[in-house]
């Protein structure tokens, strides 16, 4: 018929767009600054952002007082990427985050958040592209100063704690204590297969990471 196209069918729904890719360009490890606090459960987002500083070799974190934070830069696939420990202590983290979004005038979804997860078994990982808090004090902050719950996380479980009893104080012991060998073993073997999976989600995508990763276990 004159003046149809003969490419398009009465009646046939439009394509869907392909969802965009999320690419992070801050990476975020939560803890607590000082040498009491190394090395304990709710330090393990430091640990991790220190081992993808060593990761790259033209990669070095120094203090940042602008940043409230250790803070560094690498180069990925040609994209600059922020590393960032906050020293404001965990719960306000934020300031440090917004801080660096604001310098580099970054989106909330730019942001890949790593940190420690009591609901989760010790070593296993999550990663998600939004979410709430979870209970955790440094998440908390951060949702409070971006404004949004819609921003990339990776959760590193750290086993539960002691419930019986002081709740609060059970927990507090228990983020704030150190693992026990047989649990830092398994975090010791965790903490490279983090790394692999912010660095694929850097490359790919945190989609991809999270089609890879989640769910994986450590092999000792």
């Amino acid at each position: 018929m004159a003046g149809t196209s003969p490419n398009i069918q009465k009646g046939a729904q439009p394509v869907a767009e392909t969802p965009a890719i999320v690419l992070p360009r801050l990476i975020v490890g939560l803890g607590n600054p000082g040498v009491k606090y190394e090395r304990t459960r709710h330090n393990i987002g430091f640990e991790i952002v220190d081992a993808l500083a060593k990761s790259f070799a033209d990669v070095s974190l120094a203090e940042s007082k602008r940043f409230q934070g250790v803070a560094g830069e690498f180069r990925s696939a040609g994209d600059r990427i922020v590393l960032l420990k906050p020293t404001t202590y965990m719960n306000k983290s934020g300031q440090s985050v917004r801080a660096v979004l604001d310098w580099y005038k970054l989106e909330p979804t730019a942001v890949l958040v790593i940190y420690d997860d009591m609901d989760l078994p010790t070593g296993k990982l999550r990663m998600r592209l939004s979410g709430g808090a979870g209970g955790h004090n440094g998440m908390k902050s951060i949702i409070s100063h971006l404004g949004t719950k819609e921003f990339p996380r990776l959760r590193i479980g750290v086993g539960s704690a002691d419930k019986d009893g002081d709740r609060d104080g059970a927990v507090v012991s228990h983020v704030l204590g150190r693992f026990a060998p047989e649990d830092r073993k398994i975090v010791d073997a965790v903490i490279p297969m983090a790394v692999d999976a912010v660095n694929l989600s850097l490359r790919k995508g945190v989609e991809r990471s999270m089609n890879l990763y989640n769910g994986r276990e450590v092999e000792l």
